[in-house]
């Protein structure tokens, strides 16, 4: 049986797939669900993402949609114990929190918009990928 690609989404992520349902963002949040891939989820990492998302003005969404995605994505994940503390190995301290929960979960893939903010991630074995390459990558295309 093959294994499923393991991935740890950046918080952009998340707001992009709310922010509009036409880009990869949003496809990639709509299969969750699909079992396709594992998701992988930290506790500072998931209030990062409740903290972001819940922020005034940054989406045109009722807060209870918000929660509502935010309890999927928490059921969906496999939680992820933080066993090591890799800090500090970026510029932006949200960012790490992506890391950690990645290089602790031996994540295949950390999806993200910003690859810049991750060269450091090369050095853990985990792929940084944006939602587009990450969505060929599961259709059977290269990244």
């Amino acid at each position: 049986m093959k294994r499923l690609p393991q991935i740890v989404l950046d918080t952009n992520v998340l707001v992009a797939g709310l922010r509009s349902r036409n880009g990869a963002s949003f496809q990639l949040l709509s299969r969750l669900t699909f079992s396709q891939f594992g998701l992988h989820l930290t506790v500072p990492l998931a209030m990062e993402y409740e903290d972001v998302l819940h922020r005034p003005g940054l989406l045109s969404l009722p807060v209870a949609a918000i929660d509502a995605v935010l309890d999927m994505v928490c059921a969906v994940a496999h939680q992820q114990d933080v066993h090591f503390l890799w800090r500090p190995q970026l510029r932006d301290p949200s960012d790490e929190l992506v890391l950690e929960a990645a290089v602790n979960a031996s994540a295949d893939f950390l999806v993200t918009h910003n690859l810049r903010d991750f060269a450091a991630a090369g050095g853990f074995a985990v792929q940084v990928v944006t939602p587009g390459q990450f969505l060929k990558l599961l259709d059977g295309g290269a990244p």
